[in-house]
């Protein structure tokens, strides 16, 4: 293992010369994804901020799935997935890969423009290399599994020493064992399987996908439970965030009024009268420590909404 890691952990270094490359103009990457209006990552990815990705760990899924059906954004989850450990989420931003089955004059033609632009190795260790902290990276392969294998523990200690997040793979992945040793990594995939990857080429890098019957742009926010991967827009990513964050804080002072009998469940599941409303803000008051976000933040948000 540790021989392993040392090879994953040079494979990291070796791969910078090539983090520029792309398969569609920055120019198209930027229409795309034209809805975000913040920074972005030189090939045209939006950049969504760090600490919003910090706070992205501690929101549900259902409360975020939940919002973005509101508002149109209906083919954004996925589940049926197999995972290295249940309980460890992969959370940031997505670099997505697309693979297709391959053919010789295909495979060549891939992998002569590779060498040209720089790039070591087999195609699936391409969109490693331009991974960056806080990245997770999302392979449509066409659901793959025998030889479908995209990683293995290598490879997935170079994805984590470069990321400290995980996998998405609409494929497999090899070496289970290996990657359980992996404290904080996590790989969302159809199965695991011994065989080594075949039969696939690299199609597009940083590019639209399909991961089941999900969509999933680069840039997009990956947030995942054990029951599925959630792929939250970038340009609504803040508004999910601080929406489930709300939901949270709701659902925790609810509980604790009817634990303490003060209101009924009634009262609590309907609109709130002034009188709930004002015990709501006086227990922000007492339990600062409840709040993910600023006062202020939170102020600005409860003037906009019916709560």
């Amino acid at each position: 293992m540790k021989y392993k890691h040392a090879l994953a952990i040079l494979f990291c270094f070796i791969g910078i010369a090539s983090l520029t490359a792309q398969t569609i103009p920055r120019e198209e990457l930027i229409f795309l994804t034209s809805e975000w209006k913040g920074e972005r990552f030189e090939d045209g990815r939006p950049k969504i901020p760090n600490d919003l990705i910090k706070r992205a760990r501690h929101i549900g899924i259902e409360e975020a799935w939940q919002v973005m059906y509101n508002q149109g954004y209906k083919n954004q989850f996925e589940g049926n997935w197999k995972m290295v450990h249940d309980d460890v989420p992969v959370i940031g931003r997505a670099l997505t890969a697309l693979y297709m089955p391959s053919r010789p004059d295909l495979l060549k033609s891939i992998m002569d423009r590779g060498k040209e632009e720089g790039r070591i190795g087999n195609s699936n260790s391409w969109p490693i290399a331009m991974l960056g902290k806080h990245d997770v990276y999302v392979a449509d392969c066409f659901g793959k599994i025998s030889q479908g294998t995209l990683i293995g523990d290598s490879l997935a200690t170079a994805i984590f020493n470069k990321t400290g997040t995980g996998v998405i793979f609409d494929g497999s992945a090899r070496d289970l064992s290996g990657m359980a040793q992996i404290e904080g990594f996590n790989a969302f995939v159809r199965d695991f399987d011994p065989t080594f990857l075949e039969e696939v080429v690299l199609m597009g890098l940083n590019t639209p996908i399909r991961i089941g019957k999900a969509i999933c742009l680069p840039g997009d926010l990956v947030i995942s439970e054990r029951e599925g991967v959630l792929f939250i827009p970038a340009h609504l990513a803040e508004e999910v965030i601080i929406t489930a964050e709300f939901i949270t804080i709701r659902d925790t002072f609810g509980y604790e009024m009817l634990r303490s009998g003060r209101f009924s469940s009634g009262q609590m599941d309907n609109a709130w009268t002034d009188e709930i409303k004002e015990a709501f803000l006086k227990w922000l008051d007492d339990n600062p420590d409840q709040l993910p976000m600023s006062r202020a933040q939170l102020d600005e948000f409860m003037s906009q909404r019916t709560w």
